[in-house]
């Protein structure tokens, strides 16, 4: 019961986070560390759209875990392949270092908190 509902917590916490705190990381708080650069407002647009609209189905999921196990997987696997594609294009353009401690190693441990939270397959009685 504490795992799932840390994983309730963490579901939570994620879900706001992408619904309303990327946009002030991105364009006010850390601009170095979570935007690209040159401005692209339409790549940011676009992005911010997406993760907002993930973050309102990782709210719903934060009620129900056990009933979302493909949405909390593709989240947590997705944040580690989109850590990964970023890691590689930050280390090869100086100017982009600083994603190395802003969106990158927020994206490893949402990827990191989810796999290890996920809940279990429940196995059918038959």
């Amino acid at each position: 019961m504490k795992r799932e509902r840390a994983l309730q917590v963490v579901l939570t916490l994620v879900g706001l986070i992408f619904l309303v705190g990327v946009y002030p990381l991105m364009m006010f708080l850390w601009p170095s560390g979570w935007r690209w650069q040159p401005h692209q407002p339409e790549y940011e647009q676009m992005i911010l759209g997406v993760y907002a609209t993930l973050g309102v189905f990782l709210l719903i999921a934060s009620r129900r875990p056990a009933e979302h196990r493909s949405l909390i997987a593709f989240t947590a696997w997705s944040s580690l392949v989109h850590a990964g594609i970023m890691t590689v294009q930050a280390l090869s353009n100086a100017g982009e270092h600083g994603h190395l401690l802003g969106d990158v190693p927020a994206l490893i441990i949402v990827g990191i908190a989810l796999i290890a939270l996920a809940p279990p397959k429940q196995t059918s009685g038959v």
